[in-house]
């Protein structure tokens, strides 16, 4: 195989035209630019330029070389550059949240992918022990959850602030705890995490989700109070998952006198040194949290 360290020397010297001056382009001496030339000719067996004093005239084969080796060393240029390339708004970055966090962030990227089209958004939606999963194992680039990483792979920050809600269905204004007991609660991936952060805060009598009888479960984030609506259970859920209901007059919802809010936490691998597309993207997804969430 060719030396490229040669062919360069060799490539650059047809362009400069000068021995001096390449050696001083190339930062060498000039006796290392004809040693490169020489070892170039001694390996391929025949020679390469017609020396003529202090110039030279290239043969048939230095003129075949110089024009495939030219190729070769703008094609390196080329991967050097792309490998240390570290763009803002291109290339993949991957997210992962659970759901109501997801229905706004997700819109959101896509504008922002919409702005700059080689910037690719890769979405997944799963509860946090999930999301914290993938983080960890290096599956995704940046994890929101709604509670702090309980591995040791991740650092989290808190980003904002969601409120918590109590939905039933449409006519029960003033819940007591009897009516919720009798509805039955609607559960979904967080459903137990959000009932216990807000019923607790608000009904003595609460202990654990397992004290309503199991009334549906979903988990799908759109679909949760479907099932509310129609008036077969109660649920507790997000606000922004609330307010992507489209069927809302069919469903109470209700803020109750001591208001709960979950911490937003957003998730790294340590071991991870973020591309400048990543950043971006976080960047995004603070702003987003922030114009309808409460900021952290």
């Amino acid at each position: 195989m060719i030396n490229l360290i040669w062919l360069r020397t060799f490539c650059t010297l047809v362009e400069v035209s000068h021995f001096t001056r390449t050696a001083e382009q190339l930062n060498m001496t000039q006796s290392g630019v004809s040693q490169h030339i020489q070892k170039l000719e001694d390996y391929l067996g025949f020679p390469l330029l017609l020396r003529q004093g202090k110039g030279f005239t290239l043969t048939d084969a230095g003129e075949n070389l110089y024009r495939d080796g030219k190729k070769v060393i703008s094609a390196l240029s080329d991967i050097e550059m792309q490998v240390g390339a570290n763009p803002t708004h291109e290339g993949v970055v991957r997210v992962a949240s659970p759901g109501s966090m997801g229905l706004k962030l997700y819109r959101h990227l896509l504008t922002v992918q919409q702005q700059y089209p080689k910037l690719v958004i890769d979405y997944r939606f799963a509860p946090n022990a999930a999301v914290e999963k993938l983080v960890a194992e290096n599956k995704v680039d940046i994890g929101f959850m709604t509670r702090p990483s309980t591995l040791a792979e991740i650092t989290c920050n808190p980003v904002a602030k969601e409120e918590l809600l109590l939905v039933t269905p449409a006519g029960i204004n003033e819940p007591s705890w009897q009516q919720l007991v009798s509805l039955g609660f609607i559960d979904h991936p967080d459903g137990a995490y959000h009932a216990g952060l807000l019923l607790s805060a608000n009904y003595p009598e609460f202990e654990h989700a397992k004290q309503f009888n199991p009334a549906g479960f979903s988990n799908q984030i759109n679909l949760i109070l479907e099932p509310v609506s129609m008036g077969l259970g109660f649920t507790v859920l997000p606000t922004y998952a609330v307010g992507a209901f489209e069927n809302s007059t069919s469903v109470k919802v209700h803020r109750l006198a001591k208001q709960v809010s979950e911490t937003l936490y957003l998730g790294i691998n340590r071991s991870k040194v973020l591309a400048n597309r990543v950043n971006t993207v976080i960047n995004e997804a603070k702003d987003c949290l922030a114009q309808d969430f409460i900021e952290q």
